[in-house]
């Protein structure tokens, strides 16, 4: 035989024998793609692959039809744990039987991170897997990014709403959350038990559930019920008038109001001013209808402070008897050196003001 046609042979042969071993062989399966949590008979077993990003102190949830989407957030049972052997793996066992309506993972399900919002994919759409593992079973599930992929500046949007929203930081505890609602209409929204979480928005490190009221229900006065579904635990009434939106924690004890601002009582109308001069001392000298109003040169001192929509001002009330009077406010400094140009004001009403070691602009509360 020709040595050249011999050696041919011997090489396809030998590539031969190297392409049947080859797939011989198991698939490679890397460490990330290693099951990290034992099977159980009774329970179906996701592991979830994060998204790149992750970090190890988030809040994953599972969610879809099978538990009522959203209103699954901050229930136990869908809260993924970490994997301790993997920085990317999560994983949550599934309880058949506590399915809702007839679901099944089949018709879709998604995660939720309270810190980087829902599960979304590669082209910027939201995420559905239909995957539909029996019990007794591991599955992976891959992710492939988050919503704060797509956030401008990093942080959640606030969604839009129907009408005013009623934000909820619930500390309750209970496995679900609804809203019934009495007053000026009984069972606004639904009939007892009320209306389920419409939503949910994280920002500054808490994630808020929330209720639409529905811009139809503007102005009407409601006595809210938080209750846990109609299973048999209720909060007294919150009264509340659908006229802004409100922020509320509630415990298993009870409701509050937070970020809400303290009423203060004014003498009169008030001059309330952002202080961004730098200087140790605001006074505020008058003259006009009345000269040296509320005090000779330098004025008078500042009344107090007072937050309203957020933003801390410091206010000079100017008194109920001098409501009318047209006046020239002069900011100084305590008269030690420095004041403002006049500043033309009728005590008709409150003003707010912004104040630099350059002038006086009235700005919107």
């Amino acid at each position: 035989m020709n040595k050249k046609l011999y050696s041919l042979m011997l090489t396809l042969l030998s590539l031969t024998g190297l392409i049947s071993s080859c797939a011989d062989k198991e698939d490679i399966v890397f460490d990330h793609e290693r099951q990290q949590f034992e099977t159980r008979a009774d329970r179906i077993l996701l592991e979830f692959i994060a998204p790149f990003g992750t970090t190890a102190d988030e809040q994953i949830y599972i969610i879809g039809p099978f538990n009522g989407d959203s209103t699954a957030i901050g229930q136990q049972q869908y809260l993924l744990a970490k994997a301790p052997q993997s920085d990317i793996k999560w994983a949550v066992y599934l309880d058949p039987t506590r399915f809702v309506g007839g679901k099944s993972l089949a018709d879709g399900f998604r995660f939720y991170s309270a810190k980087q919002g829902m599960e979304f994919t590669i082209k910027g759409e939201a995420a559905i897997h239909n995957d539909n593992p029996g019990v007794g079973t591991f599955t992976n599930v891959w992710g492939q990014r988050w919503e704060s992929y797509y956030w401008a500046g990093g942080e959640a949007p606030e969604p839009e709403h129907d009408g005013f929203a009623v934000y909820v930081d619930d500390q309750t505890g209970w496995d679900v959350l609804t809203l019934y609602m009495w007053g000026d209409i009984n069972n606004l929204n639904g009939d007892w038990p009320g209306m389920s979480v419409t939503g949910t928005w994280s920002k500054d490190g808490v994630t808020w559930k929330y209720f639409d009221m529905g811009a139809a229900n503007t102005g009407l006065n409601e006595n809210l019920i938080f209750n846990n579904g109609g299973s048999g635990v209720q909060l007294a009434d919150f009264n509340f008038t659908i006229d802004r939106d409100i922020y509320l924690r509630i415990t298993a004890d009870g409701v509050e109001e937070v970020g809400a601002e303290p009423k203060v009582s004014h003498d009169g109308f008030a001059v309330f001013v952002i202080d961004d001069t730098g200087w140790d001392a605001l006074t505020l000298y008058m003259w006009g209808d009345i000269n040296n109003l509320n005090g000779d040169w330098p004025g008078m001192s500042v009344t107090g402070e007072q937050t309203v929509n957020g933003q801390t001002y410091k206010y000079f009330d100017l008194g109920e008897a001098n409501s009318g009077l047209n006046e020239n406010l002069i900011f100084n400094n305590g008269g030690n050196g420095v004041q403002l140009a006049d500043f033309n004001f009728t005590i008709d009403r409150d003003v707010y003001l912004h104040v630099t070691d350059s002038g006086v602009e009235e700005i919107e509360p």
